[in-house]
């Protein structure tokens, strides 16, 4: 099976439970601040992969990090980490925002850009969102410097690289292609 296919899967069971226990909005900011939290810090995101790291290590430094996260976060955090998929966990959360914005009628297009977003290219990324899908979303903007330049935009299954770095790594492929 694989990671995206495992994600949706335990995305879908915490969005399951946030519906039963009516936390959704307390689940949603929860999922946000997880997203973020490991998206700016790479020594986390680094922490939760290492295999060094023993698992309860892992659990007891995200629940001291979001100890005022909701009972279903923290009980979504002990079964990543009891099933040995804690790796997930930015992907889970970042698929059950997805799943709450469907549930509420509106769409997340991530976007990754090297500099911050302006809030005038923001509402041009919007409008194209809107025009090419119809559908209401909302932005979630990452930083990788590693592009550098452009932007990615993800929207649901769709994905559309205008990155430098993506064009250079093409533009290089087809120099090696034709040699």
């Amino acid at each position: 099976m694989s990671e995206s296919r495992a994600a949706v899967r335990y995305a879908k069971a915490t969005l399951d439970q946030a519906v039963e226990n009516k936390a959704l909005e307390a689940l949603e900011n929860d999922m946000r601040s997880i997203a973020q939290t490991i998206n700016e810090s790479k020594e986390l995101a680094d922490t939760l992969s290492s295999p060094v790291v023993k698992s309860l290590d892992k659990k007891n430094i995200l629940l001291e990090i979001f100890k005022d996260a909701n009972a279903v976060t923290k009980s979504l955090i002990g079964v990543l980490v009891d099933n040995k998929r804690i790796g997930l966990l930015n992907e889970v959360a970042q698929k059950y925002i997805i799943l709450n914005e469907d549930l509420k009628g509106q769409g997340v297009a991530f976007v990754t850009t090297a500099v911050p977003l302006t809030s005038d290219l923001e509402k041009k990324i919007l409008e194209k969102v809107v025009e090419l899908t119809g559908k209401k979303v909302v932005i979630e903007s990452t930083i990788d410097e590693k592009i550098l330049g452009g932007f990615v935009l993800r929207v649901g299954d769709l994905q559309y690289d205008a990155s430098i770095a993506s064009k250079l790594s093409n533009l290089k492929r087809e120099f090696t292609n034709s040699l």
